[in-house]
């Protein structure tokens, strides 16, 4: 099946650029990757001996508690007062999660 709307969508961007990283490289041309996120070079010693450290406490292997940034909460209450007339206490009544399900109450499964 196809959609219209989302093939009327632009190329991804970052897509574009890695086909023409290839291509200069296939063609012998010297490319210098300034993207983020792609080390070319091993992690320090000290630092994969930290991270295997704290892997292996215990007290690491439940998520987050957190309510979220303050300021975000502030925000994301700012955000709905002014767009839809909406007040909430940022302290009581806002949280940031990773997804859906975790701003749950854990009673509800």
């Amino acid at each position: 099946m196809e959609y219209r709307r989302i093939t009327a969508l632009p190329p991804y961007v970052f897509t574009v650029i890695d086909t023409l990283k290839v291509e200069a490289r296939r063609a012998g041309r010297d490319v210098v990757d300034l993207g983020f996120g792609n080390p070319d070079l091993p992690s320090p010693d000290v630092a994969v001996d930290k991270l295997a450290e704290a892997a292996r406490n215990p007290r690491n292997h439940r998520y987050s508690s957190s309510r979220g940034i303050p300021k975000l909460r502030r925000a994301a209450a700012d955000l709905y007062e002014r767009r839809f007339g909406v007040t909430l206490d940022p302290e009581t009544q806002v949280i940031q999660t990773i997804g859906a399900k975790e701003g749950f109450p854990t009673s509800c499964g």
